[in-house]
């Protein structure tokens, strides 16, 4: 097996085609049929359901749950997607243990809550294998909208205003559509190119034109959108990973996890990929999980996780930390990187202090220690990649919004992570996408509205 050697310690074809693909394999199988059923059948339907209130699309559980159990799955995925279009997605990719199933009662009896997440894959991917778009476009009402950025925010965004009879131009910076779900999540969670379907089953409501290659601030600017469409939406995302302030991080072998995970996601021949032998990932969220994650499964031998907070303050859900931790992930909490150690433009170690958290801050300590790394994943947070001058911006650097995604600049809206508010989720900026498509299209048709809160 031929191996391509990048730098030292860092080589393509660590395991076999086989043990490749049995490594890749989809982490969580659909339900089948009688299964569903089965697990449909633990549910209380219940006339509050928290589960309902803990997901951020609000989307009616006991009801599609009931209608999987009746056997009407199709009337359970239109149930989902009058809610959430990439409720797909979501099935696959929401932290449930955190929202829908870590509210449901049954967790109070059993610990095991109902598989919420399984039954919404199971009606929405039974439905989207069917011919043709559940969805029908209103009378065309002539108005035309600019969505910039085809991720959740976006294409939910942009289905919500065609399927209200406008006329929708989605830009992307990349040559995809898709944002995160095509470029920045494990490829194990969305196996068989879902990402891509998905969109092409969204387009298929009519009515929206995607343009690739065209970014903000290089190939469009706000001002000519705002002239030649009457509202825009900005669902552009967080491109920039924060700096880790660190003594060496320039060495080439010292990368951004969301790039990793991108060209991981893109390539064909995961033999072609190379990966160390020593991994060192930066950080505690979903994304350094799955940097960590693919890491192993590319055949990396020794694979840490370092954190600088305690590991209940970790933006992975415990779940994430469990199926890290399966893989043979080591995670370190309480430590912080101080210096990359290296030689000849190339890190071969990186260097830790212990933390002590106080009154909420970050302290770094005199104890220190070293980790053996041929290769280094930063998954530390991310900004915007070129500040918009002309929109208010937060302290923290995201776009300021009001209400249902309003900015700073008439007719200008924006949602999704570069928008301030929320946490990071596919499934909160689905739902910021859908909000603000409501508020744009009653702003446009003339109806009243009023900023919520």
């Amino acid at each position: 097996m031929s191996q391509t050697r990048l730098s030292p310690g860092i080589v393509s074809g660590r395991l076999t085609p086989d043990e490749l693909a049995a490594n890749f394999t989809d982490v969580a199988p659909p339900l089948a049929p009688h299964e569903a059923r089965v697990a449909a059948d633990r549910c209380y339907f219940c006339h509050d359901a928290p589960c309902i209130t803990a997901c951020p699309t609000g989307i009616d559980i006991p009801l599609f749950i009931r209608q999987i159990a009746t056997g009407t799955p199709d009337a359970a995925a239109m149930t989902i997607f009058h809610a959430n279009i990439l409720g797909g997605m979501c099935a696959r990719v929401c932290p449930t243990e955190n929202l829908c199933e870590g509210a449901c009662v049954r967790m109070d009896a059993e610990a095991e809550p109902v598989r919420i997440g399984a039954l919404q894959r199971y009606a929405t991917d039974g439905l989207m294998a069917q011919q043709g778009h559940p969805f029908r476009r209103a009378d065309p009402t002539g108005k035309r909208i600019a969505v910039v950025g085809a991720g959740p925010a976006g294409l939910s965004c942009a289905h919500r205003l065609a399927a209200k009879g406008h006329d929708v131009t989605i830009f992307d910076a990349r040559g995809k559509p898709g944002g995160l779900n095509e470029y920045g999540i494990a490829s194990y969670k969305t196996v068989d190119g879902f990402a891509q379907a998905e969109v092409e089953w969204l387009m298929g409501i009519g009515g929206i034109t995607i343009e690739t290659r065209k970014a903000l601030g290089r190939d469009l600017t706000l001002e000519s959108l705002q002239n030649d469409f009457d509202a825009v939406f900005l669902g552009i995302g967080l491109g920039a990973v924060n700096a880790l302030r660190a003594e060496g991080e320039g060495f080439r072998n010292v990368q951004d996890a969301v790039d990793f995970i991108g060209d991981l996601r893109q390539c064909g021949d995961l033999l072609s990929l190379p990966i160390g032998r020593d991994v060192v990932v930066i950080g505690g969220g979903m994304t350094a999980v799955d940097a960590a994650v693919q890491a192993r499964l590319l055949g990396a031998e020794n694979v840490t996780m370092v954190y600088r907070r305690t590991r209940d303050q970790m933006g992975a859900s415990q779940h994430e930390q469990d199926h890290a931790a399966s893989k043979g992930v080591r995670i370190i909490t309480g430590a912080a990187p101080v210096a990359v150690i290296g030689d000849d433009d190339h890190a071969e170690a990186v260097e830790f202090a212990y933390t002590a958290v106080v009154e909420g801050q970050v302290h770094l300590t005199e104890n220190r220690f070293r980790l053996k790394a041929d290769q280094v994943f930063k998954a530390i947070g991310q900004r915007l990649e070129k500040p918009l001058d002309a929109l208010k911006l937060t302290g923290s650097g995201k776009i300021a919004v009001t209400g249902p995604g309003r900015t700073s600049i008439e007719r200008v809206w924006a949602g999704g992570d570069c928008a301030a508010g929320g946490d990071d989720l596919t499934v909160t900026a689905v739902a910021e996408g859908r909000d603000a498509a409501e508020d744009i299209d009653a702003r446009l048709m003339g109806r009243p509205v009023e900023i919520p809160g």
